[in-house]
Parts: structure tokens; sequence; C-alpha cells
């Protein structure tokens, strides 16, 4: 049975794998610190009967769609407006999974994934899902031009 629950520091050691999948967006071990010692309560690891950490190769099981309705529920305890994720516009089964769990493409960052072995950079959608109290919806009114990574508030 999968356990959700919250990620420790000790973590950060045994989720290499999931971090240098070529999928992920691979950050540093101050990054990962920075971001559970500011917001802990939405630091959440999936975790394997055996006791690994779940990552890319546990796709299909629901596990995506249980964190982010995770994240959508701290997000509204917390009064938030909306939830959002950047997406790589080429990764259509993730744009598209994500759609099904409600979310809608805000706008695109140019240039947002930095490219490896000579390729160009690549392109990402804001996808933003409204919470409650954004009542009007006003958060996921798309906008009708792209963006650059320096324009992201």
């Amino acid at each position: 049975m999968t356990t959700l629950r919250a990620f420790t520091c000790d973590d950060l050691f045994r989720f290499n794998n999931i971090n240098l999948d070529p999928l992920t967006e691979t950050y540093g071990i101050p990054f990962y610190l920075q971001y559970l010692a500011h917001w802990p309560e939405y630091f959440i690891v999936a975790e394997a009967p055996g006791g690994e950490l779940m990552g890319y190769k546990f796709r299909r099981l629901g596990l995506a769609a249980k964190l982010m309705e995770l994240l959508e529920e701290i997000s509204e305890k917390k009064g938030g407006f909306f939830v959002d994720l950047f997406v790589r516009v080429s990764n259509q089964v993730a744009v598209n999974m994500y759609k099904q769990l409600g979310y809608s493409v805000y706008r695109t960052v140019l240039e947002y994934y930095s490219a490896s072995n000579g390729e160009p950079d690549e392109d990402a959608y804001d996808m933003r899902k409204a919470l409650s109290r954004d009542t009007e919806k006003k958060s996921i009114i798309p906008l009708p031009h792209p963006v650059r990574p320096e324009d992201i508030e």
C-alpha cells in the first residue's frame, strides 16, 4: 500500500533516482531545503510498500491526481486563489492529465526549460486551477500573449 507522508530532510538523499529522471527539472539540495523550510506543508512524498520513494516509474496509479488533490486542499485552507504548475509544452501526456484534473493553460512561458545536448530551450505552459476563493475565476483567464521567465512574478 502506498503511503503519503511529509517529506523529511533525510528524503533528500533517497530521491536521487526521481530527481535525475529525464522528465524532471533538476534542482540542487539548497533549493529543496529552502522550499522545505518555507512551505513544509506542501512537501509530500509517496512511499511504496518497500520504502522506495515513488516517482515517474510508478505512473498510472493515480498518484499524481492524489498529490494534486492534497496540494489543492492545503491551498484552499491557506486561502489561495489558484494552484498553478509548469509543464513542458511537448509533454502532451501531462498536459492532458492536468486538463482532466481541471487545470487550464493560463499562459505560455517562452524558453522556460533549459535544454541539453545543443537543443533549443523549451517553452512551458503555466497551467492553473481556480480555487473557491476566486469566485469569478479571474485567476485563470488566459493571457493572450506568451511571457518570458523573467516576467513571471
